[in-house]
């Protein structure tokens, strides 16, 4: 992932900043607790392609 990039991405449901997880290929929204793939080095920054992380689950 591109660092300017990611510096002007942010969640697209709260406008909030995202964490890169790099070994899992996504990026973060911790507001949202939901977790956007990366394909082929592309945010896919849809909800309906988001993946909702489970509450036990450290951020």
């Amino acid at each position: 992932m591109d660092a300017k990039l990611l510096d002007i991405l942010v969640c697209p449901l709260c406008k909030g900043p995202l964490l890169y997880r790099k070994p899992e290929g996504r990026l973060i929204c911790k507001a949202d607790r939901l977790a956007f793939p990366i394909k082929d080095g592309i945010p896919v920054m849809l909800e309906d392609e988001a993946q909702k992380l489970p509450a036990e689950e450290e951020i």
